[in-house]
């Protein structure tokens, strides 16, 4: 019974990651962080957004269960110029993430991370990242500002949020996994590209790409943050 759920989870989330092209994912990753963004004193702290080194972009991120409960979404990653001024061209990510219970139904959930210093944007270059193993992970707070020196912006690598039927908080997802996308990659440069090769240079995005730099460029300049990048 279980391997027969299994087995239909997996094919559910295949017809699902498959249902839309690169080009709209990405235009759906900026349409969510617009929305996030837009909500009065619920959204990323723009002190925090300052100073994040990447962010990654999950929406509609699906769970289905049925005995045995899946989640698994595609999105994309941005990651600041090494100069510190402006973002860079996005890199597809796949999320993945599994638990057992009697679980009957299924929800979407938009997911973003803040990636906080270089360690973590290294780790987005890799190809698995187990979240809260390989680098560590945090409950986003939520609201307009907060301070630099909370616990969770000091010591995580990555720190996460969601967003639930209108509901916006911060998640936990240790034990979740990030992998780049190779297919999505491809679809959108039309070449076989790495998440290194994307992240890790100054190539420029594609046309796709723009809404979602326009809307991280809008929100994350915050004159009360200092631009000290943690190492």
């Amino acid at each position: 019974m279980r391997s027969l759920a299994l087995a239909a989870s997996v094919v559910m989330a295949a017809s699902v990651l498959s249902a839309e092209t690169a080009q709209e994912r990405l235009g759906d990753s900026a349409r969510v962080f617009s929305e996030i963004m837009r909500t009065p004193d619920k959204g990323i702290p723009q002190d925090l957004l300052a100073k994040a080194q990447c962010v990654v972009i999950i929406p509609g991120m699906k769970k289905a269960a049925f005995v045995v409960g899946a989640e698994y979404g595609r999105g994309f990653a941005e990651c600041r110029h090494e100069d510190g001024k402006g973002w860079g061209a996005p890199a597809a990510v796949r999320m993945e993430g599994g638990s057992f219970g009697f679980q009957i139904g299924g929800s979407d959930t938009d997911v973003v991370l803040l990636v906080m210093n270089r360690h973590g944007m290294v780790r987005l270059t890799e190809d698995k990242v187990q979240l809260g193993a390989d680098a560590s992970i945090a409950a986003g707070p939520v609201g307009r500002t907060t301070t630099a020196e909370t616990d969770a912006s000091m010591t995580a690598e990555m720190l996460s949020w969601s967003r639930t039927k209108g509901l916006f908080a911060g998640i936990s997802l240790s034990g979740a996994t990030l992998r780049p996308d190779a297919d999505r990659n491809l679809e959108l440069y039309g070449t076989k590209m790495s998440n290194k090769d994307v992240l890790m240079s100054d190539m420029q995005p594609p046309e796709a790409g723009r809404p979602l730099i326009r809307e991280l460029d809008r929100y994350s300049t915050f004159s009360g943050a200092d631009r000290v990048v943690h190492q």
